[in-house]
């Protein structure tokens, strides 16, 4: 049997060895105990576990990262999710005053779901993806990882592959993990473009004059919109797309547009007629000058679920979690190199098992002088041999990041005591 190739029926066998030997546990505890600067921060985390046949364990908390170890090794996950910090530790919610145990920190998060854009692919549909439509997850990336960087000030943001069909933002500034819910709906509000449900034909409106943020994500959409949306998806091919995109544009102007669309040969001829036609048919100039850019952004904008973000004590898929219908890992992306991040290449829980299992075949035949090394120095050793060492790199830079501002502010704080 090929350990390389990932069968769903194997997980039970593989998670045990994930778990104890390539799970990056020194740099996940580093991570959500951020620096141990405030007393019990990572006590009183919440942690839930999705166990073999959906059983679910919410309210888990850990003293330390050896706890968290020997707990994950043992119920072995198939899904990890992590949760907000609270007043009490989670474990003994039920233990409590009723109403004292309150969500109080948690990093702001994003999380945008390919299912959400299936009235715009063509490609795919519903848990599925290719490379076609996985242009809207960058899209994606970029655009809100811009905002939240320039338009929020936050330094700190980690993007996450899901592990099948979508993607996840961590924002771990100070200040972003302090956000009241009321100040996490702002964000998120000011975030959304594209509006209303299945039933809304129309879901982007824009103002006039246009938000510079919409102006900056515009530009963006641009970057990627002829060869995305007019050559991969082929919006505009045959009446029955090119319908959808009509209904998007005043009735006035409808008649022109269908008869100038009939006379072209392709999608990107027909997005060249829009203009055209809008400008001889539309009085208002700046109206039929905005009507093309709502078109692109209602199909390439950033769909997001904003009930994620707005809420303190809503669970979000753990980073280094295993996908248990992909066997792919929810890694870290690394956003200077975003363009080549392909999802189909990130490794599967089997891959890096089997690369491991290799690694330790050719030692035994070669007597590996690696006995009685210690076991945390042997897992650090272990995940370096696989596929996944690439993006527990980009986690630890991510790391780095962090502790060094952090050092920064108490610095700073340090230098101002003096002073007074």
């Amino acid at each position: 049997m090929d350990l390389s190739v990932y069968d769903p029926a194997s997980l039970p066998d593989l998670l045990p060895l994930y778990y104890r030997r390539l799970f990056p546990f020194y740099q996940y505890f580093r991570w959500l105990n951020y620096g141990g600067v405030v007393k019990n921060y990572f006590h009183h985390r919440e942690f839930s576990f999705t166990l073999k046949d959906d059983a679910y364990v919410r309210y888990q908390s850990f003293n330390n990262q050896s706890e968290l170890e020997k707990e994950m090794q043992k119920m072995c996950p198939y899904k990890i999710d992590i949760g907000a910090v609270y007043s009490h530790k989670p474990s003994l919610h039920n233990t409590v005053k009723s109403g004292t145990f309150q969500a109080q920190e948690k990093e702001l998060v994003f999380d945008i779901d390919m299912t959400d854009y299936d009235d715009v692919r063509r490609c795919c549909s519903s848990a599925d993806i290719c490379p076609k439509c996985w242009t809207l997850m960058t899209i994606a990336v970029r655009i809100l990882d811009r905002a939240l960087a320039e338009d929020f000030g936050f330094q700190h943001r980690l993007w996450v592959y899901s592990g099948r069909r979508g993607v996840h933002c961590w924002v771990c500034d100070d200040s972003a993990r302090k956000l009241s819910q009321a100040e996490r709906s702002a964000v998120a509000e000011y975030l959304s473009v594209v509006k209303g449900g299945e039933e809304t034909i129309k879901k982007v409106q824009l103002s006039d004059p246009i938000h510079p943020f919409i102006g900056k994500s515009l530009k963006m959409v641009e970057r990627y919109f002829e060869k995305y949306a007019l050559v991969d998806q082929d919006i505009l091919e045959n009446k029955q797309c090119w319908d959808k995109v009509v209904a998007l544009v005043p009735e006035v102007a409808r008649e022109n547009l269908l008869r100038e669309f009939s006379k072209a040969r392709s999608s990107v001829e027909r997005w060249d007629k829009l203009s055209s036609c809008l400008e001889a048919t539309v009085k208002d100039l700046r109206r039929h000058s905005n009507i093309p850019k709502e078109i692109m952004l209602q199909f390439c904008y950033p769909r997001l679920d904003v009930n994620v973000s707005k809420g303190l004590n809503h669970l979000l898929k753990s980073p280094f979690s295993v996908h248990p219908k992909t066997g792919r890992i929810s890694v870290p992306i690394d956003t200077k190199k975003l363009d080549q991040f392909d999802p189909f290449s990130v490794p599967t829980i089997s891959l890096i098992c089997s690369e491991l299992d290799n690694v330790c075949k050719k030692e035994d035949d070669q007597d590996s002088s690696g006995e009685g090394e210690p076991e945390a120095k042997k897992r650090t050793r272990d995940y370096k041999r696989t596929s996944l060492a690439p993006y527990i790199k980009v986690f630890e830079q991510f790391l780095d990041k962090l502790d060094q501002s952090r050092k920064g502010e108490l610095l700073s704080k340090s230098d101002l005591k003096k002073e007074f």
